[in-house]
């Protein structure tokens, strides 16, 4: 009996990597630029589709579900390509959006002010983040841009829920890694799926994080971990990458389910590349 569990769990684990390994190399991945004259600024967009559902859509076939990323500070759009892979493999449109540029003023905190001193953060990552989907809508027409998936990493993450606090009509889900300053959207209108870090050096701000109660009525999932704040990223351990990847899988394949499994933890490690929130 038990050499049977064995080899129908070494068959689940070969068919696991063989989805991913064959998704990875079926996704094509573009960059494009484009300049927003009314701001003088360039917006650069990393984007990742899988090849097969890309032909459908172009036929009509079927619409592509569109996600958004958005960075943390002081990481490149690039760098997330873990995530980027496992939505293009489940045919999104992947669209990685460069919010920071080497001109703009260092990221800063301001004790006492509205998200600490970061409206004008977020309020330029939704300007990014619609400038990016009016292009997008020219190059790729056949997608859904009126039901998007937002996903970000620390301050990306903050921008995502601020553009769903502002914009729930157009937001069908948010997934977000220890965003720290914009308080969850609890109305229920949009699926959350947010990763929560175990890291001293990063503290969440009062009120950002529901309650139990509300978390559970408005269908929003918690995952709290043992992962570095740092570690949310493709530069953190494999580990790291592959559980979130499996839980972000399992929400987007049970959306309905309020209850995940928390990911296993690893024991926490200070990792010298320290970046702000």
């Amino acid at each position: 009996m038990k050499k049977k569990l064995f080899v129908l769990l070494g068959i689940l684990v070969l068919a696991t990597a063989q989805y991913y390994l064959a998704s990875k190399f079926a996704i094509r991945h573009e960059t494009v630029s484009w300049l927003d004259a009314s701001r003088n600024r360039e917006v650069v967009v990393a984007l990742a589709v899988r090849r097969d559902v890309e032909m459908k859509a172009i036929a009509g076939i079927q619409k592509l579900p569109v996600a958004i990323v958005s960075h943390g500070n002081t990481v490149r759009n690039t760098e997330y390509s873990f995530i980027a892979n496992v939505l293009a493999a489940r045919g999104y449109l992947v669209a990685s959006i460069q919010h920071d540029l080497p001109s703009d003023v260092p990221l800063m905190t301001k004790p006492g002010s509205l998200y600490v001193g970061r409206l004008g953060v977020y309020e330029r990552g939704l300007k990014n983040i619609f400038f990016a989907l009016g292009n997008l809508k020219k190059l790729m027409p056949d997608a859904d841009y009126d039901h998007l998936t937002l996903v970000g990493h620390s301050n990306g993450g903050d921008i995502s829920m601020f553009f769903a606090q502002q914009h729930p009509e157009m937001v069908r889900r948010v997934v977000t890694l220890d965003n720290l300053r914009v308080p969850f959207v609890t109305s229920g209108a949009a699926r959350i799926l947010s990763f929560r870090s175990n890291d001293p050096r990063f503290k969440t701000d009062p009120g950002v994080l529901p309650d139990d109660q509300t978390a559970k009525e408005a269908g929003i999932d918690i995952v709290p971990t043992d992962f570095q704040h740092t570690d949310m990223s493709d530069r953190g351990p494999d580990e790291v990458k592959e559980k979130i990847q499996s839980t972000l899988d399992q929400f987007l394949s049970k959306e309905e389910a309020s209850n995940l499994a928390p990911v296993v933890p690893r024991k926490p490690v200070i990792d010298p590349r320290a970046m702000g929130p």
